[in-house]
């Protein structure tokens, strides 16, 4: 029987890799976005070429009732989550200096990249534990999806990054909370990753990469997190709970 696995933004970018990936590898999905069905047939229409179910669950993971309206899509048409894949995030709207930061923008990415994801965990953990009580052959995992900038300081979009240092420290946490019922949770880093949020600074990156930025001289693709999130809902790494898997091309590794 097919797992099921749910992605928030899973219909472009970071989240449609994934998704790929997990739908190449057999697993039934869901994708949440924001926006409105119609516009994201041709993802569906994709996703499901791989022979699996494929459902999307429209709403803001900010809000408290839409995360719990996803969740019930999920159980309404599949009964069960095997696995969680916390991606949705947004980039401040304006980068700008933390000595002229807003507070309105502070709070938009807080409330999507980490309040969101920090409640839709508890919720979906709990979820994952009645299954786990009622099935003893059932099993689940949850990853979550950072950046780089949850360690590497950029002063121009200070709120981005300390949405991402939160999300880690929430994946240490639901791990410790979560494994006694052996259901792990990872984090994964991406790098410099070839998006639609990264169109913005391709010229900047561009240069920097040339230069040596990072070790694999190229941008990374959504479908190397994609790779790395399959491997991991596979169930290759489930003595590894609470650990971050890398996806940078090497960015961070220090060097003299």
């Amino acid at each position: 029987m097919r797992k099921v696995a749910l992605v928030t933004g899973g219909s472009r970018g970071i989240g449609l890799g994934i998704a790929k990936e997990l739908a190449h590898n057999g697993f039934d999905i869901a994708i949440n976005g924001v926006r409105p069905s119609e516009e994201i047939m041709n993802v569906l229409s994709d996703l499901r070429s791989f022979g699996v179910q494929v459902i999307y669950c429209q709403g803001n993971v900010a809000s408290g009732d839409e995360r719990q309206k996803i969740l019930a899509q999920v159980k309404d048409y599949f009964g069960k989550l095997n696995i969680l894949v916390n991606n949705a995030g947004i980039a401040p709207r304006e980068r700008r200096d933390v000595l002229n930061a807003t507070e309105e923008s502070y709070d938009e990415v807080m409330d999507i990249n980490l309040k969101g994801p920090y409640f839709l965990m508890r919720d979906a953990a709990n979820w994952m534990i009645e299954q786990k009580q009622s099935d003893p052959d059932y099993s689940a995992c949850i990853i979550n999806i950072s950046s780089v900038s949850a360690t590497v300081a950029s002063v121009n979009r200070g709120e981005y990054c300390l949405s991402k240092a939160g999300i880690s420290m929430a994946t240490q946490l639901f791990a410790v909370r979560l494994g006694e019922y052996n259901i792990p949770v990872f984090e994964v880093r991406p790098g410099i990753i070839d998006t639609d949020m990264t169109t913005g600074v391709r010229e900047k990156y561009d240069t920097l990469i040339e230069a040596g930025l990072c070790l694999t001289k190229r941008w990374g693709s959504p479908e190397d997190v994609g790779k790395i999130v399959a491997s991991l809902s596979l169930g290759n790494f489930l003595y590894s709970t609470g650990q971050v898997f890398m996806a940078d091309g090497g960015l961070t590794i220090p060097r003299l």
